[in-house]
């Protein structure tokens, strides 16, 4: 959401990001110039949104939200779909993607089959895929070499990484069992498993993956892996791995939800089954195997992910923003 109201705001548009009081969007928001309010009650809500023309929701919450807060005015609402599994109540899913707003983002096409599979009108979808900021200049051999001292790796060490909330549906505990799959024949395995959440803790005492928590300079993170790994059960598009291939380094996923849309196997990574540490622990070992093919492949992942930018983001955006107004 931040990412697309800095391309807006590029392209000119006035906005107002509404976020709970004290979030941590809300804060970042602050710090880049860009007007935040806090949800306090619906009546001061309802003020506020109708100065808009557009009002864009980004979880089911805030669409419930919009649609109370700007019932009878003349706005256009409109929501992204950041999951891809199947609703629980088709129906009720359908009555809610149909009268509370007026269209539908999905971020991939497997999250615009769930949608049509719940029966969402196919002319209320549009598909627009989240962009990543795709960096002009990659760290140096020299840079990577000094980065990778700081994380305590070394030259022969083969470091695999993963960033992501700590859930079931994000798979670290098939990456845990991956690596101790791995680790009898590849003692110079090393990986690293960034993020938090519920399931982080369990996950701890098991193998021997490193859990740093929170990484604060994602782009240094990055610049130490020669492989990122996306071992999810469920993913509507997989940012982080995009991010990690813009980076110029390929990336080994599910085959789930919108991963197979931007990963093209065995050109820009390896494709997996999800749930299966076995196949996820070959792919490992055979990116390791030849580090000249693998930093070629990460190249070709780093000119694959230029085809996502912020800026087609924001620009197809503000097309669907306007076909609504028309």
């Amino acid at each position: 959401m931040l990412a697309l109201a800095r391309g807006l705001r590029d392209r000119g548009h006035r906005q107002q990001i509404v976020s709970p009081e004290g979030s941590a969007l809300g804060t970042r928001a602050r710090s880049e110039g860009l007007p935040v309010a806090s949800i306090t009650n619906l009546p001061k809500l309802r003020r506020l949104l109708r100065e808009f023309d557009v009002i864009h929701a980004h979880t089911g919450r805030a669409q419930n939200l919009a649609f109370c807060a700007t019932a009878g005015l003349s706005v256009r609402r409109v929501v992204t779909r950041h999951v891809a599994f199947a609703p629980n109540h088709p129906s009720v899913h359908r009555l809610k993607y149909t009268l509370t707003c007026h269209g539908v983002i999905a971020v991939s096409q497997a999250v615009r089959a769930a949608l049509l599979g719940a029966g969402v009108s196919d002319d209320r979808i549009e598909v627009i895929s989240t962009g990543v900021d795709w960096p002009a200049s990659l760290p140096n051999e020299e840079e990577r070499r000094a980065i990778r001292s700081r994380w305590s790796f070394g030259d022969g060490d083969f470091v695999v990484g993963h960033l992501g909330a700590f859930t079931a549906e994000k798979g670290q505990d098939v990456a845990v069992e991956a690596a101790a799959l791995l680790q009898p024949r590849m003692p110079q395995l090393r990986m690293v498993l960034a993020g938090d959440g519920p399931l982080r803790d369990s996950l701890l005492t098991k193998g021997s993956a490193v859990f740093p928590g929170h990484v604060s300079c994602r782009a240094e993170f990055l610049a130490a892996l020669d492989l990122f790994i996306m071992p999810s059960r469920s993913e509507a598009w997989g940012l982080a791995a995009l991010e990690a291939m813009a980076h110029g380094i390929p990336v080994v996923a599910s085959r789930v939800g919108g991963l197979p849309e931007m990963i093209e196997a065995n050109e820009s990574g390896w494709l997996v089954a999800p749930g299966d540490a076995g196949e996820l622990a070959t792919a490992i070992e055979r990116a390791a195997t030849d580090r000249e093919t693998l930093r070629a492949m990460g190249m070709r992942a780093r000119e694959r992910a230029k085809r996502f930018s912020l800026e087609e983001t924001a620009e197809r955006t503000e097309a669907f923003y306007r076909r609504l107004l028309a």
